[in-house]
């Protein structure tokens, strides 16, 4: 079976959570680099990437990489490789770019010299000079870094966090993706408490329990390769019929969510049972403020709201200092919180973060404090 190159590219920060998912999967010859990993596979495992991959955004297939300073050598570069055994005759494709450091910064001038160069390999492989474009589509991306060309086709379309469960999302919402790597790199395991306090949409908490239950994040959604004569339709059948069978029962776990918004708090409800885990979680209306916490072990991760949302300083004071006075003395809660407010510290001030990652949720560069908790007894 032909081998391939695949490329998980994911947010910067999550390439650890990335490159484990990977592994899990029975892939073992990793090339990890940033915002993206590397990793060869067949064909036919091109839908079980798309299918199991939780916290990467897209499954880009790897084309080529090239030392390309001008124009004629990106031109030839890519004119070299072999597109025609991926892009049909009637193929509709697109190319998207960015460059980075790379003596070609003109992003619409390399992605129109990929663009002639794809349609004169194609040329040679048909023996047509006429190109309808009319059936399955194709997005080529060339990515320009420090003088080096990297071709790829993205296999997923749109981006891996849509997974289709999302009816409804607040204000900024957390992509679904970032949900996922957040719960991973928690300590929360199925049979641990786990809430979230500010739970928005409630994609922490589905994506919480959509990993406890082993479903495929993407069985209820297309990929864009599904529609690719070289991916044959039986691989997909299959990898769909395997992760319907890998899928475990509900098993009564301990997830609650909170929210101040009564809407959200339907729409978490609502969300939820789409996604099939509305029976595994539990969600309340109530302020943060009102929280009482009982448990002496358990988990909080949460995207709480900062200045996105609210802009009121005061507001946001008066939330980190009920998160404080909540769980000061809670010394078995593990608490894992992700915001673009620096000054989140200086008001939970049970202890310094044990770990604080820097990520992006999209463009807003943010913190992931993570503040380890005492581990509950063995049974």
């Amino acid at each position: 079976m032909q081998e391939i190159t695949l490329i998980a590219i994911c947010t910067f920060g999550l390439e650890a959570v990335v490159k484990r998912e990977v592994k899990a999967l029975g892939f073992d010859r990793l090339k990890t680099s940033e915002g993206k990993v590397e990793f060869q596979a067949s064909v036919d495992d091109i839908p079980k990437a798309n299918l199991w991959l939780r916290s990467a955004d897209r499954v880009l297939l790897k084309m080529g990489e090239f030392r390309a300073m001008t124009f004629d050598e990106l031109f030839e570069g890519t004119k070299a490789l072999p597109w025609g055994d991926w892009i049909t005759e009637d193929g509709k494709f697109t190319v998207t770019g960015s460059s980075h450091k790379s003596t070609l910064g003109s992003v619409r001038a390399c992605q129109a010299i990929v663009k002639k160069a794809v349609v004169e390999n194609l040329k040679a492989k048909y023996h047509i000079d006429w190109f309808e474009e009319n059936g399955p589509e194709f997005t080529i991306k060339v990515a320009m870094r420090k003088d080096v060309a990297l071709l790829t086709i993205d296999t997923s379309g749109s981006g891996l966090n849509r997974r289709g469960y999302r009816i409804h999302s607040g204000e900024a919402a957390l992509k679904e993706t970032m949900a996922s790597a957040l719960v991973q790199l928690s300590f929360w395991r199925e049979d641990r408490l786990l809430i979230d306090p500010f739970c928005g949409s409630g994609t922490i908490l589905i994506e919480a329990a959509m990993l406890a239950r082993n479903m495929a994040p993407g069985l209820n959604r297309n990929f864009a390769s599904e529609d690719w004569p070289s991916v044959h339709p039986k691989a997909w059948k299959a990898a769909r019929r395997k992760a319907r069978l890998a899928e475990k029962p509900p098993r009564g776990m301990q997830i609650f969510g909170y929210d101040i918004d009564d809407e959200m708090v339907d729409a978490s409800q609502r969300n939820a049972k789409k996604a099939g885990v509305g029976d595994d979680i539990t969600f309340e209306q109530k302020d943060v403020k009102e929280l009482w916490i009982d448990k002496p072990y358990g988990i909080l991760i949460s995207n709480p709201p900062y200045g996105v949302k609210l802009g009121v300083f005061q507001e946001l004071n008066q939330i980190y200092i009920s998160l404080h006075k909540t769980f000061r003395k809670k010394k078995g809660w593990s608490i894992y919180m992700l915001t673009a407010d620096k000054k989140f510290p200086d008001y939970f001030k049970r202890a310094k973060p044990d770990r604080v990652r820097k990520l992006f949720n999209g463009p807003l560069e943010v913190n992931y404090y993570q503040y380890y908790g005492e581990r509950p007894p063995r049974e």
